[in-house]
């Protein structure tokens, strides 16, 4: 199984994987389960740190590091995926979001994100409420 990690996914997987369901916690570490996370999580979070939208406790490098050590695959941006968003509805404005999705949609991987709108573009996105 091939999971692809959006930005809030990926930011509660590291911090506070508490707030994840716990199924979804037992695929993220289990051996048969490739976990990845896609450059753009880490440009966003870049983007919105400098122009101080939202304090993240670490930095872009950071999260990219901890993710990478904790066996995380990184996915970049090629152009496939960029042309890729091109082909999507406009269902979702959110650029980082759209070309999550069709990252996704090439590699394929099930997108786990933390935003249920996104559901409308493929069965390969999956919406995880997180645990309270």
């Amino acid at each position: 199984m091939r999971l692809l990690l959006d930005t809030h996914s990926l930011l509660w997987a590291l911090d506070t994987p508490e707030r994840l369901p716990c199924l979804l916690r037992e695929q993220l570490e289990s051996s048969v389960t490739e976990v990845c996370f896609s450059a753009a999580s880490i440009w966003e979070i870049a983007i919105k740190s400098a122009l101080g939208k939202v304090n993240f406790h670490y930095s872009p490098n950071q999260i990219a590091d901890g993710a990478r050590m904790t066996g995380f695959v990184e996915i970049p941006i090629s152009s496939e995926h960029a042309a890729g968003v091109a082909c999507l509805p406009l269902h979702h404005a959110d650029p980082f979001d759209r070309l999550l999705v069709a990252q996704a949609l090439a590699m394929p991987a099930r997108l786990v994100t933390a935003d249920a709108a996104l559901t409308v573009y493929s069965e390969l996105v999956e919406w995880v409420e997180r645990d309270k």
